[in-house]
């Protein structure tokens, strides 16, 4: 054979068998490509705050970020104080404290829920709601607003359907009067039971577009699940999956509702934690069912408060901090906050979780990048995971994008393709 020349394959098939394979599985591909678009590849929040209609106030993220301040410092002042309440290792706690701190004062809430569901207590819902719009609006315009915020209406259950429907038309009109739909709003419908729910929702979402004349979709929303039925419906299939595709394509978001859900099942008010048996089944149907969907799961929250004595503030920040870093292990990366005491700890659980694993994150990821081997072998799947670790550490600020580039010799954009590559990548790269 001469050079250059290339030696004949043999096949036994002919074309028209793979052409025919194909063919078949068109209606296949097309509905891998709608149900499973991978994730959005924008900011994940690493919690939602809750905060009472009628107490949302134009000063209340600022608030709360000094609140949780003057906790820090009056209970941990320093580092070492802060390393010994938490267990923090000697090499993360200046580190972990200081970016604590910075973090307090820059970005205090990464996501601020307005509710008008259970914490609401006000007596006149249609200004509430349209005050969060006027409120909501001015914070975006002056630069003053968290990355994400929005309102939890009240539920589709029959008994308060019409005001949650009310609120929700009150809240975004008033959004569209001063300006229009921020890009970080986010709408939250609780205590959805069946997937009927989730599709009279998007109906009503999609009236008020056309109402408005905005792009069909633009209003999305994240579903809380916080009853049995949410999650195992009467003929034993998993209904949080058909909520999903009932919101077509609107879903952004599965929230575990910890003391709902709990107390459904029947769970003693002593034992409901997102820790306990019930809420870890439930949160792993969350997590399956939303795989691959573009819907992220979060975590609940704890009602454990961190006041009173410093004795009682470290309990309840142990206690804080524990939760997180198990949610963060079993790839819960967001969770919700109950009080300003919870921030510290909140940060301090997530920087240490991407601080800690960090430099090992970055050499394998430049390894596989570069193709340069090393102690273990790393496939496409773990290169995209590694690239969202990193990701997650800098959008949160846990991490710094110069330190990740030193490490790893990729930029931000190279990070982006690794962590968000399209559905066939993954296989035609492992090939």
């Amino acid at each position: 054979m001469g050079q250059g020349q290339q030696e004949k394959v043999a096949t036994s098939l002919a074309g028209a068998v793979s052409e025919g394979i194909s063919a078949s599985l068109v209606s296949v591909d097309e509905e891998l490509a709608r149900r499973y678009p991978g994730d959005p590849g924008t900011r994940q929040p690493i919690h939602t705050v809750y905060v009472p209609g009628e107490v949302f106030d134009a000063g209340t993220i600022r608030s709360w970020g000094d609140q949780a301040l003057a906790m820090l410092d009056e209970h941990a002042p320093d580092a070492a104080s802060l390393a010994g309440v938490l267990g923090l290792s000697a090499e993360l706690a200046d580190d972990v404290h200081a970016r604590v701190r910075a973090k307090l004062e820059r970005e205090p809430i990464e996501d601020l829920r307005v509710d008008f569901e259970d914490g609401y207590g006000g007596k006149d819902e249609d200004a509430d709601a349209a005050r969060a719009a006027r409120l909501i609006s001015e914070a975006y315009e002056q630069g003053t607003a968290a990355p994400y915020m929005g309102i939890r209406m009240k539920c589709m259950e029959a008994a308060v359907r019409d005001r949650g429907i009310r609120t929700t038309d009150v809240f975004l009109t008033g959004l569209m009067e001063r300006g229009g739909l921020p890009d970080g709003l986010v709408l939250t419908l609780p205590k959805v039971t069946y997937a009927e729910q989730v599709g009279a929702f998007v109906r009503l979402l999609e009236a008020f577009e056309k109402a408005h004349g905005l792009d069909a979709g633009r209003l999305g929303f994240e579903i809380q699940i916080e009853t049995s039925q949410a999650i195992l419906a009467a003929d034993g299939t998993a209904t949080v999956a058909r909520m999903i595709d009932a919101a077509e394509g609107r879903a952004t978001g599965l929230h575990y509702g910890t003391f709902d859900y709990s107390a459904c099942l029947g769970v003693s008010a002593a034992y409901q934690a997102s820790d306990h048996p019930a809420a870890d089944h439930a949160k792993a149907i969350m997590q399956v069912a939303a795989a691959g969907t573009g819907v992220r799961v979060s975590d609940g929250s704890t009602n454990v408060l961190p006041v009173g004595p410093t004795e009682k503030v470290h309990d309840a920040w142990r206690l804080h901090y524990g939760l997180t870093r198990r949610a963060l292990a079993r790839a819960y990366y967001q969770g919700w906050d109950m009080h300003p005491g919870h921030l510290p700890t909140r940060y301090a659980a997530v920087f240490a979780f991407y601080r800690e694993g960090f430099e090992q994150a970055a050499k394998r990821l430049s390894a596989y990048a570069n193709h340069a081997g090393g102690d273990v072998m790393d496939e496409p799947a773990t290169a995209k995971a590694l690239s969202s670790y990193l990701l997650r550490g800098i959008d949160c600020g846990a991490l710094d994008t110069d330190e990740v580039a030193r490490l790893t010799g990729l930029t931000r954009a190279d990070l982006d393709g690794f962590a968000a590559p399209r559905r066939g990548d993954l296989t035609a790269t492992a090939q």
